[in-house]
């Protein structure tokens, strides 16, 4: 018999870098919004490589921006905290609202928040926990959350954020249970600036592994090519994800290309 979740679909459009565009129950979200052309910032910081695929103009209307962390140039860039003041809803961690301010709300690993959805009733946000590399990452680099998109009748999507850590993703399940869709930060991001060049997001092995203990049908990878900082691409991805039978479970789009789910 089928589900209200498995009639429902949602639509996923990868921009570049850590932004995508999700659309479900009428609403229209982004992730991380990085829009500028090229990024070259001093002190070592990740450069782009690679443009995204759509400018600020081209994005259309949203209503809700999921910022992972607002402190790295490769998640939130000049172009894309200007984008945020067009949009209704900002949801960050609770220090990164305090930087961002205006339409910005900070929400601590597990708060939620309901947002109304036109095409009726309610689209739930819950913050999760996310661990931007090894143990203590966080005194460095700063916190970082991911997101559950949740409602009745729709599919659940999770979204990552900058999450390195395999284990993280254990708790999540313990405590929200399996989701349908999963978007994964799955570059393998590392620096020799920081914990000896350590995984500060998910490589392709722990994202084979984030899927399984997901048990998630479908695996949009984003923030995995076009930043100098990634030690692994979609190549490898793909790879892993074969090599462990589940190529069917991952979904390969280009850049400014929407799938449905």
């Amino acid at each position: 018999m089928e589900t209200a979740s498995s009639v429902r679909t949602v639509r996923l459009r990868p921009v570049g870098g850590s932004t995508a565009i999700i659309e479900l129950a009428g609403l229209r979200l982004i992730t991380d919004p990085t829009v500028d052309a090229s990024a070259d910032p001093a002190n070592g910081l990740p450069r782009r490589t690679t443009p995204p695929a759509l400018d600020s103009a081209a994005l259309g209307p949203l209503d809700v921006a999921l910022v992972s962390h607002d402190q790295h140039p490769d998640n939130l860039d000049a172009g894309g905290r200007a984008l945020l003041a067009d949009i209704p809803l900002v949801l960050t961690t609770t220090e990164g609202a305090a930087r961002l301010g205006g339409q910005a709300r900070g929400l601590a690993p597990f708060e939620s928040v309901d947002v109304e959805a036109p095409d009726g009733g309610r689209l739930r946000v819950t913050a999760l926990p996310a661990q931007h590399g090894p143990h203590g990452a966080e005194a460095v680099l700063g916190p970082v959350v991911g997101f559950l998109l949740s409602g009745d009748g729709w599919p659940t999507i999770y979204v990552s954020g900058d999450n390195a850590s395999v284990d993280v993703v254990r708790e999540i399940v313990a405590r929200v249970g399996p989701v349908d869709i999963a978007v994964l930060f799955a570059g393998g991001a590392s620096s020799p600036r920081y914990f000896d060049g350590a995984l500060l997001t998910l490589g392709s092995a722990e994202a084979v592994e984030a899927a399984r203990i997901l048990q998630a049908r479908a695996v949009l990878p984003i923030h995995c090519e076009g930043w100098t900082h990634y030690s692994q691409n979609r190549a490898s991805l793909t790879r892993a994800f074969a090599d462990a039978g589940l190529e069917q479970v991952l979904v390969n789009v280009p850049d400014g290309a929407t799938v449905t789910l």
